[in-house]
């Protein structure tokens, strides 16, 4: 069993460059600081599975050379976490069946509300539509072999659903991590945390109280994504401490399924 974890998207909710920015990290030439919107693709012994559907779907897609979908799990739903699900219809037209999508049930309303025409009984002779199959998150559930573990997470006003698979953790989008979520969390190899700017944020984490969540989880190896335009990736990556780094888009990193 193997887990290969690819970011096809590390930036925030407008992308980065952001439109008529004159900024450093909006011109800068360094590949790096060039952010489709925050998702990612989990390999799982050859299952891909993607967590959550930026309106850049298509595009990462295409730049990660993705040649099937297996599954979706969504964090929440905002929209630059869910406006490129009719993009998976590429997917169901391949592979000739439907998706699974999980979500917790305050997402998977919108989810089901907004896309209900892909659901399989919404005209089933039209081969062009995507189609989905929702899947609520009531707690743990089973995916290709792979326990998937669920965190509800604080994003402000709203939620979150962050995800444990092995020893790897993805927690974007938040404001805080809960205190019962710390023991979830022990003995990991990687975690994915969401870490949006140096100045405080009411939704997200700002790096600085990222770095102390980090510190305090003490995962082999931290990357921060959902990254404002504000993070120079060549510049503030210098500040983070060893274990700690920024991720880009079109990283991948596979994950140890040994326990520490």
């Amino acid at each position: 069993m193997s887990i290969e974890l690819t970011f096809l998207g590390t930036g925030t909710s407008q992308g980065i460059p952001l439109p008529a920015c004159d900024c450093e990290v909006c011109r800068s030439s360094d590949p790096r600081d060039k952010r489709f919107r925050t998702s990612a693709l989990l390999g799982l012994d050859g299952r891909n599975v993607l967590i959550d559907a930026t309106p850049e779907l298509r595009l990462q897609c295409l730049a990660n050379d993705i040649r099937r979908l297996d599954a979706i799990l969504i964090t929440h739903a905002h929209a630059d976490h869910i406006f490129g699900l009719d993009d998976v219809r590429r997917y169901n037209q391949l592979q000739r069946e439907a998706l699974d999508l999980y979500a917790a049930g305050e997402h998977l309303e919108v989810l089901e509300r907004v896309f209900s025409y892909t659901k399989p009984e919404y005209m089933p002779d039209n081969v062009d539509l995507p189609r989905l199959r929702f899947r609520p998150i009531e707690g743990a559930f089973e995916l290709f072999g792979y326990e998937i573990m669920p965190l509800h997470l604080p994003h402000g006003r709203h939620g979150t659903t962050g995800f444990r698979v092995g020893n790897l953790a993805y927690c974007t989008d938040l404001s805080d991590m809960p205190e019962e979520h710390y023991e979830k969390l022990e003995g990991l190899e990687v975690l994915v945390l969401g870490a949006l700017r140096c100045k405080p944020h009411p939704a997200h984490l700002e790096i600085e109280r990222a770095i102390e969540v980090a510190r305090r989880i003490g995962a082999r190896q931290t990357y921060f994504t959902h990254m404002a335009h504000q993070v120079c990736h060549e510049r503030d990556e210098k500040m983070l401490p060893e274990n700690i780094r920024f991720a880009y888009d079109g990283l991948k990193i596979g994950v140890s399924l040994k326990q520490r």
